[in-house]
């Protein structure tokens, strides 16, 4: 009788399949408070063709499967329910095609953002979605990755033109093309884009790129109030200026921030923004954004042009998580985020503060301003159970007030095992469409389940 070693091993090579115990455990969690579950085996393809046989041994063993990136996702996604495969897709990481003409990219989904832009850059072109971690490709889509250039350029459901899917029976399909627009067919980019590994694993992914803008400019506003800085930027958005990133970091985000990045920003609700143009229209788009932002009682904004004070200012940003989590040892950060209409956005904002400040948790908010999306980072300690129940607790709360508000509960991180049970009542009847297309690609419930939709037995 074979085992599921020995048949991975007839057509996998010995560096690809592993049952270590290390190997295991690296897999058996992502960076959410999520309890990890160990995998039964970890298999590393290096092309469709093996996924699909992959998928055939899955079901011959009757074993669930679970694709996984770099494990940097906030949900749980890559978390095994059970004893399964997973598919670790670190060795399919080659940029395969670069088409600079019609700006399109084709990889394989283990590539990461920093590997993919650096590649890019020989050619004058960048990969915009910018989640702020160096996830993969493959991580990004599955996850309909956003970030903070997603207010002028998108998000990851924009900028895929194609993906190359391997399903649960191993077939393998095309979603799209490399044209600009179709009318024909169901959008099947959009559907699978988002999916989070529960309708088919991605093994080519083909991606819209841009040029590298001739100038770029970065800057911190600081604002008296969060209703301040979030109206600034409405009237950003409704004069036309192409902002290209605004981020807004409360004030004790800010706090963290002065400590991790040995910065001096004043203690005070702060618009991190950046301008892509040209010379001439940057001065103008400058010039206009400081009469908008002073006309809502901006305390003070400058701008960088030097590259390297604006990386530094982006970093100070980037790296907020790493500053809370240093600050305090011994804790573990749970990063939940909602998205809400941009008009709701300073309501909800300060109705989350005030929930972090009764919790007693010490915590920050920042936000993608310009699109709606926040995030509340809280440090929890995970082996106390009274701890995790409030946590939860304060973030059904959040999600409930993003709902009523006409929100969503995950404008990025996903729904994975952490924001499961809402998905019912944000999607109403439109959940067991969801839950149809569900049974139809998978009907043995074999990719990723008990993920973002459980289709009941």
């Amino acid at each position: 009788m074979s085992t599921l070693v020995g048949d991975f091993q007839a057509f996998l090579g010995s560096s690809q399949v592993t049952t270590n115990e290390t190997v295991l455990e690296l897999h058996s969690k992502d960076e959410s408070y999520h309890t990890p579950v160990n995998p039964e085996i970890v298999v590393f393809p290096r092309n469709a063709d093996e996924i699909s046989k992959i998928m055939h041994v899955a079901k011959k063993h009757d074993r669930p499967v679970y694709p996984f990136g770099l494990g940097s996702s906030l949900e749980g996604l890559v978390i095994p329910t059970s004893d399964g495969i997973c598919i670790d897709f670190s060795e399919m990481n080659a940029i395969l095609d670069v088409k600079q003409d019609d700006m399109l990219v084709t990889v394989q989904p283990g590539v990461t953002r920093t590997q993919l832009n650096k590649e890019l850059k020989k050619y004058g072109l960048f990969f915009s979605v910018d989640p702020g971690a160096d996830a993969t490709i493959g991580g990004m889509a599955a996850t309909n990755a956003s970030g903070t250039s997603s207010v002028r350029y998108g998000i990851m459901r924009d900028k895929v033109r194609d993906l190359e899917v391997v399903l649960a029976d191993g077939s393998i399909i095309h979603t799209g093309n490399r044209a600009a627009k179709s009318s024909s067919g169901y959008h099947l980019n959009g559907l699978f884009v988002g999916s989070e590994g529960t309708l088919g694993c991605f093994s080519e992914i083909t991606l819209e790129v841009n040029g590298i803008p001739e100038q770029i400019v970065a800057g911190r506003a600081e604002f008296s109030t969060i209703d301040d800085a979030v109206n600034a930027v409405v009237s950003i958005l409704h004069a036309g200026i192409p902002i290209a990133r605004c981020e807004l970091v409360d004030e004790p985000s800010i706090e963290k921030v002065n400590q991790f990045s040995d910065t001096n920003y004043a203690l005070t609700p702060t618009l991190f923004l950046e301008l892509h143009g040209n010379e001439a229209g940057l001065e103008q788009d400058l010039t206009f954004t400081k009469e908008i932002v002073r006309d809502f009682g901006c305390e003070e904004i400058e701008f960088e042009l030097d590259t390297a004070a604006r990386n530094k200012l982006w970093e100070a940003r980037h790296t907020l998580a790493y500053a809370f989590t240093h600050s305090t040892p011994g804790k573990k950060m749970m990063v939940t985020d909602v998205c809400v209409p941009i008009s709701s956005l300073a309501s909800a904002i300060k109705h989350a503060r005030q929930l972090v400040d009764d919790s007693g948790f010490e915590g920050g908010i920042a936000g993608h301003v310009g699109d709606g999306n926040y995030h509340i980072l809280l440090m929890i300690n995970p082996e106390d159970p009274d701890d995790i129940r409030k946590a939860q607790a304060l973030n059904e709360e959040i999600v409930e007030f993003a709902l009523e508000a006409g929100g969503t509960c995950t404008g990025e991180h996903g729904v994975g095992i952490g924001k499961q049970k809402y998905q019912k009542k944000e999607h109403g009847e439109a959940f067991f469409v969801m839950e149809k297309i569900k049974q139809a690609l998978d009907p043995d419930s074999r990719l990723n389940p008990m993920k973002l939709i459980q289709v009941k037995e």
